[in-house]
This record gives C-alpha cells, structure tokens and sequence, in this order.
C-alpha cells in the first residue's frame, strides 16, 4: 500500500478560496479509494472541528485510509483570512507558512507515518520539500520518501524580501540563483521546484507553456532544466458535488434525459437574478476572479454590443476597477446584465444549471475546472484557447463540444459567442450539443491514475 502524504493550504470543505481546495480535497479521497493511505496535512483555520484533538495538531478520519491533520498555531492560522485581509497579504505569511511545513515534517515522525510521497501544492507547501531535502536528507525516516510539487497556478510564487530570509531557518548558501533567490527576493516556489524530484502542473498545454518565455514567469528555464521531471496531468470534477441530477442548490433536477428541465432553471435565475423572464433568450454565465488573467478586459470591451442579443449574470470578485466598469455596465442594463461582487457557493451551482453557455476567455488558464463543471451542467464552454482550455474544449465546428477562439481579442471573443448564439436559435441542434457535452466524463478516476503512475516513477528515481 502506498503511503502519500498530501499537503494544501486549503481544502474542501474545510477552507476554500479557489480550486486548489476542491482538488485537495477530490484527488486525496480518490488515491484512498484506489488503495494508497493518505494523510492530508492543512492549517488549523478557523471553523475546522477536528474530531480528536492534540497539543499540536487536529484529526479526522475521512474515510478508511484517509485523514485530515490540521496543523495547529492559534496565532497563525486563527484569523479572517487564508492568505490576508482586507485585500493585502498578511506581512508574516513567510513566518506562517514556513511553521507549517516544518510542523506537518514533524508530526509525520510523531505519527509514525514514513510516506512513500511527499505531494505538495503550491507555494504554501512547497518549503516542505525545501526542508526535507535540506534537514532530512542523512535521516533514516524520510530515506524512502519521494517529493512531488505541484504548481496550480504559475503566476503565484511566494515572493518575500531578502530580509526575511533568515525566518527560513536555513543557511544563507540557499539564498542564491542556484535555489531560493529570484531578483534579489526570496521566491519559494522556484525553490520548491529545484528541492522537488518531480513537478507537475494541472494540464498537459499548460506544462508545455510555462516552459516558455510567455508563459514562464520568470521561471520557464527552471522548469526546463527539470527535463523529463515536469509533467502536465489533467483536473478533473467531483461529481458527488457537480451533478446536476443530485444538486441540492437548483432550482429543479436533470440530466441528459431530461434537458427540457434545464429551462425551470433558466426561468428561475431570470427571476431571481432581476432579468427579464425570456427562455428563448441567450444567457451567459460567468463564474471567475474579476481580473486580466480571466479575460475580464475582453469582456468589458463589447459588454454594450453583446447585450442587445443576450443576458449576463456574472458571480465574483476581483481588481475594484473592474467592479466599477461592471457595476456601472449592470446599472445601465438592468433585466439583462446581473452582477453579484461575492463569491457564493450556492449561486455559482444555479448560474452553472441556468445558463445557455458559460464563458471563460481567460488569457491563460493552468486548467479550470469550470469549463469542465459547465459540461456536466449541459452549459456549452465558450474559451479562449490556452492552458488547459485548449485540453479540454474542442470547437463545434471541429467535432468538439464549446466554441473556441484563438486570438487573444474582444472582437474574436464576440465572434466566439455569436457562433453560439446563432446555434442556440436552432433549438433541436443545440440540444444535441448539450445531450453530447453531458456524456463527457472527467471524473478523478482517471486522473489519479495519472498521479499513481507519476508517483511510481517518482519512487524509481535514485
């Protein structure tokens, strides 16, 4: 039985502000089902009730061969936030995050837990693997254990002051361009990289990409110095949770063999949501960060013009400027454009089951899990296509199942939802796409398949 120690500084339901924390919680139980043991080590955030408590940390069993440890430091981790408050980062997250990943080093010695991996995610964790190369590397506990890091999303390194250096507990040789310096900062994800024996990232497009200048952020000649070490494994969607059939969140259930259902659900966000009572109208839904790298500064551009023909609910929060173009877009369209600035568990459900299409026109996208959710929700996808968009929605006019645009521009992502509008006219057309999109299947089965061959071949390495 394969032991895997998984650490993520958020999973569901425990903590959440974005997918990491659905994949930290969705892969963890697949690999348990399929036979590994799994220890998922996160901090003790506020509202977690362990079901045993310890001086030093919290535990609950989720299932046979599945637990949760929340590593305990009131001082840390007992605030508002994650990451930060009132839109700034905690000034000590170095501090808090460094605590963390030496603590879960620890308590895997006090639980008697030697792993045979060590998977970390992100930034937040990856000094866990920093330190056992570092600490551990003579030490007879951890002298099986493998490291993988994962990176969700590049752009999201860890940066810290040089000052800030010694908080590490580590020599200054480390502070060089051989391992943690990054133009003179600390950047703990590069360090991460360079510790870890093998990476990967959440699509294969996108484990090509970030090994480019364009996509690299800095770090594309690390990565590429890894070699055959970096591999790009593919997201995948819990469907105990995104299942329209099951959803306990809208307005009525269905499926593939019930598609007329879809429209109550379209009805009913029409009238929630304050827009005008029309099914035959086309209604968009967007669920995403308000920012650049989602494709906000596309949509705002032809907002006006896509308006006259369609409907709009987006659901987020993001850059303030845009709440202010959208709030004042939403003010001068009321009845087809519906805003809502939060991010709210249960609206995203009812936009996924309402709307006609989805839209992600991100500029660049690691993999995302909407474009994925929406399928199952029979939303057809309209995406820019980069990251592991480009994996996962093929084109209409291809044989595929979204409507896909190539040049980064609004003009080709007002051309991309024409397409589909003009499709959506002709109903019995547009209800075989969605009977079509709804057979696709992106469970975690086979994902973590993907994971437990690149955990063996982790183990293979001397």
């Amino acid at each position: 039985m394969m032991k895997i120690a998984f650490l993520s500084s958020e999973v569901s339901p425990f903590s959440k502000t974005g997918g990491l924390a659905d994949v930290s919680a969705a892969l963890p139980h697949t690999l348990s089902r399929k036979g590994c043991q799994v220890k998922i080590f996160t901090p003790w955030y506020q509202g977690a009730t362990p079901q045993e408590v310890y001086a030093e940390y919290g535990l609950t069993s989720l299932s046979d061969n599945l637990d949760i440890v929340f590593v305990k430091n009131d001082g840390y981790f007992l605030r508002d936030g994650l990451y930060g408050a009132g839109g700034r980062d905690y000034p000590d997250n170095l501090e808090r995050f460094s605590f963390y990943c030496r603590k879960s080093l620890e308590l895997l010695k006090i639980m008697g837990f030697s792993p045979d991996i060590i998977h970390a995610n992100d930034w937040q964790t990856a000094l866990v693997n920093i330190y056992l190369k570092i600490f551990e590397k003579n030490g007879i506990f951890f002298k099986n254990t493998r490291t993988v890091l994962t990176i969700h999303n590049l752009a999201y390194q860890g940066l810290f002051e040089k000052g800030q250096f010694p908080r590490l507990g580590i020599n200054w040789n480390y502070f060089s361009l051989h391992f943690l310096e990054f133009y003179g900062k600390i950047n703990l994800l590069k360090g991460g990289i360079i510790f870890s024996d093998m990476v990967n990232t959440v699509s294969p497009t996108y484990a090509q990409q970030i090994r480019t200048k364009e996509y690299g952020c800095g770090l594309d000649d690390v990565l590429k110095d890894k070699g055959e070490s970096v591999w790009g494994i593919l997201n995948a969607v819990d469907y105990t949770i995104w299942d329209p059939a099951t959803d306990p969140f809208i307005y009525k259930k269905y499926g593939i063999e019930s598609v007329p259902d879809k429209m109550e659900n379209k009805v009913g966000l029409q009238k929630e949501m304050g827009l005008i009572v029309d099914p035959d109208v086309f209604l968009l839904g967007m669920v995403a960060r308000l920012t650049d790298q989602k494709g906000v500064d596309l949509l705002v551009k032809i907002l006006d013009t896509l308006l006259e023909k369609t409907q709009l609910v987006v659901l987020g929060t993001g850059d303030t400027r845009y709440h202010r173009i959208l709030e004042k877009a939403a003010g001068k369209h009321p009845g087809r454009f519906s805003l809502h600035l939060a991010f709210d568990e249960t609206v995203a459900h009812k936009i996924y089951a309402a709307c006609d299409a989805f839209l992600m026109p991100s500029r660049f996208e690691p993999c995302g899990l909407s474009q994925l959710i929406s399928y199952k929700y029979l939303t057809v996808p309209i995406v820019h296509a980069t990251g592991g968009l480009s994996d996962t929605v093929k084109d209409h006019c291809a044989g595929g199942g979204g409507f896909v645009f190539d040049v980064y521009r609004a003009q080709s992502l007002f051309e991309a939802i024409e397409r589909a509008r003009k499709l959506f006219t002709h109903k019995e057309d547009y209800a075989c796409l969605q009977q079509k999109i709804g057979a696709y299947n992106f469970s975690w089965d086979k994902a973590a398949q993907h994971y437990l061959t690149m955990y063996q071949r982790c183990q293979s390495l001397q």
